[in-house]
């Protein structure tokens, strides 16, 4: 593979003098869990990040195009973000709800400013997958009913509630839960039944969400959940009106709709703040995560007054949701996306990366679809375009060349087929350049 330089930066890091690659490893293959992973078969090591950049330990740059995994929004350790943390920190790091404190108040204000209609009641917790619990617990709690649509191909969480929520075997460990749990047909419009050429696709998937409700409840239901895109099950993006039209069934089952917006929120698909707003919906529920903190564990439910009402009834309890500090690192989050126009910056560089990636799909065959909004973009890698044969290799080592290049990205789909590209949204023209041209190139590589 021919080199391909970085874009310029007068970032830099500061000289490392930590443990080794090696003795990082040893340590943690020693004293961590096993079943965590690594993407890289020669592991890499991160020791530092500033804005869309990262290094390891030798000193060598590498463009972020995967953020974290969607979690660092405006961009590795923002001097806003981090001058706004050490502030708390000197004062004090630490009180529960039980006490006043001003920083999560005027946060939960900030926050409930950027939501639509009558979603203004702020919870706060720690992850994705405790945001995605808490939804559900409002919803059955609030209905009284049991029974949740979900989809098939999607991601919600690692705990007992997430997993029953998420359909995809890789993430489901054999223990009981699922229990009520019922997972409609996808809206996958590169291998579902419906296709891009399919205008009435979106009202055609969501009837499997009504034949659901009709055959596999009792005909009543607690709720729907659905990422705005999916993210884990590979950055498929819903047909127009499909969550119009799901919405319409399960409220009239008397349940209500939960927007997962861990992956999609904050601007990040250009058009809209919120990934549900492009599908021209206004859900109950919305759960948040990953960027709502830029790294820091944050994470958040907001619904209406009438919903969030139902957590009276007993007593609920975040011991370290909403802390000082990571109330003002969520605020200052907010800040930076609105006087840095990043939700603009997505849109923009987003439709050149997407006309970028069309050209490298008419160039390599071995790309069977690409697809997204913003930031948030997929490539689909098949064995065959008629066939459709999951490329899971081809996709592996498009990532591996892209890291020998100077680019991490991400994987997605039930086969690990799908590269996901999701970098800090302070990303420049030059730096989606230089993902475009080195996906060219580990693309080509790849498929030789």
């Amino acid at each position: 593979m021919k080199s391909i330089p970085l874009p310029p930066t007068t970032l830099a890091p500061q000289p490392y003098t930590g443990p080794s690659a090696a003795e990082v490893l040893a340590l943690r293959q020693r004293y961590l869990n096993p079943g965590l992973f690594l993407y890289y078969k020669r592991p890499l090591m991160l020791v530092e990040g500033k804005m869309q950049y990262v290094w390891d330990e030798t000193g060598r740059r590498y463009l972020d195009g995967i953020g974290g995994i969607l979690t660092v929004s405006v961009g590795h350790c923002h001097p806003h973000v981090v001058a706004a943390a050490n502030r708390q920190n000197e004062t004090i790091q630490h009180t529960t709800t039980i006490y006043l404190q001003p920083a999560v108040a005027h946060y939960a204000e900030k926050l409930a400013s950027k939501l639509p209609g009558d979603l203004k009641v702020c919870y706060f917790v720690n992850s994705g997958s405790e945001a995605n619990d808490l939804a559900l617990l409002m919803a059955r709690a609030y209905t009284g009913a049991y029974d949740v649509i979900a989809l098939r191909n999607a991601y919600h969480g690692g705990n007992a509630s997430g997993m029953s929520m998420t359909a995809q075997s890789t993430w489901k460990f054999n223990v009981p839960h699922s229990f009520g749990v019922h997972h409609a047909v996808a809206p996958y419009p590169y291998r579902g039944v419906y296709g891009y050429d399919d205008a009435d696709a979106g009202r055609k998937y969501a009837e499997d969400v009504k034949s659901l409700i009709d055959h596999a409840t009792p005909g009543r239901v607690a709720g729907f959940i659905a990422e705005s895109i999916m993210g884990v099950g590979g950055f498929v993006v819903f047909p127009h009106g499909y969550l119009h039209h799901a919405y319409e069934h399960v409220r009239a089952a008397g349940g209500v709709c939960i927007a997962d917006e861990v992956q999609t929120g904050f601007g990040r698909t250009g058009t809209h703040y919120w990934g549900f707003e492009s599908q021209g919906v206004i859900p109950d529920i919305v759960t948040m995560a990953k960027g709502i903190g830029n790294g820091a564990p944050l994470a958040a439910v907001v619904t209406t007054p009438k919903i969030a009402a139902v957590l009276t009834q007993k007593v609920h309890f975040n011991t370290f949701g909403g802390n000082p500090v990571v109330s003002v690192i969520g605020q200052a989050v907010l800040e930076v996306i609105d006087r840095e126009n990043l939700q603009a910056n997505c849109l923009t560089l987003g439709r050149h990366l997407l006309e970028g990636l069309e050209k490298l799909k008419a160039r390599h065959a071995i790309i069977g679809d690409v697809r997204g909004q913003g930031l948030m973009l997929g490539i689909e890698f098949v064995k065959d375009r008629v066939t459709k044969e999951p490329g899971r290799e081809l996709c592996a080592q498009v990532v591996e060349n892209a890291r020998e290049l100077g680019l991490l990205l991400g994987k997605g789909g039930l086969w690990s087929q799908t590269i996901r590209i999701a970098p800090p949204m302070c990303l420049t023209r030059a730096d989606a350049d230089f993902i475009l041209a080195v996906l060219d190139e580990a693309i080509g590589a790849a498929g030789k």
